[in-house]
């Protein structure tokens, strides 16, 4: 069993910079793969980001393209997603999502095991 925790969410006005953060357990955080997703109230759940287990190939949505970064620290046994030049229509509940095989970065939710809890982020305009 894989546990995901989400931090780092929070209100920030529009052209504004956030960090969130996903802390997994389990001894093989580094053979996972590791996604990024966001859900905007009434809308389904979309694809943010995406990281391989080496950190080496990652992947994006269109709509965050050159504006996020993902990135992992092994070691640490965490995820981020650093938000740059953020608009209000960030605003969503951010959650973190491994995929505990596989060599690549996946972009479909149902490509993945185990989901956090999510955080919220908010961009004011």
């Amino acid at each position: 069993q894989v546990q995901l925790v989400e931090s780092g969410g929070g209100l920030v006005q529009a052209g504004g910079s956030l960090r969130v953060s996903c802390a997994a357990s389990g001894r093989t955080f580094s053979n996972y793969a590791m996604g990024w997703f966001r859900q905007a109230p009434g809308k389904e759940r979309d694809f943010v980001a995406a990281i391989n287990w080496s950190g080496h190939s990652t992947g994006y949505a269109d709509s965050v393209k050159g504006r996020f970064t993902i990135s992992r620290d092994n070691a640490k046994n965490t995820v981020y997603l650093q938000m740059n030049s953020l608009k209000p229509e960030d605003t969503a509940v951010y959650y973190c999502a491994a995929r505990t095989y596989g060599s690549t970065w996946y972009k479909g939710s149902d490509e993945y095991d185990y989901w956090g809890q999510g955080t919220q982020v908010t961009v004011s305009s």
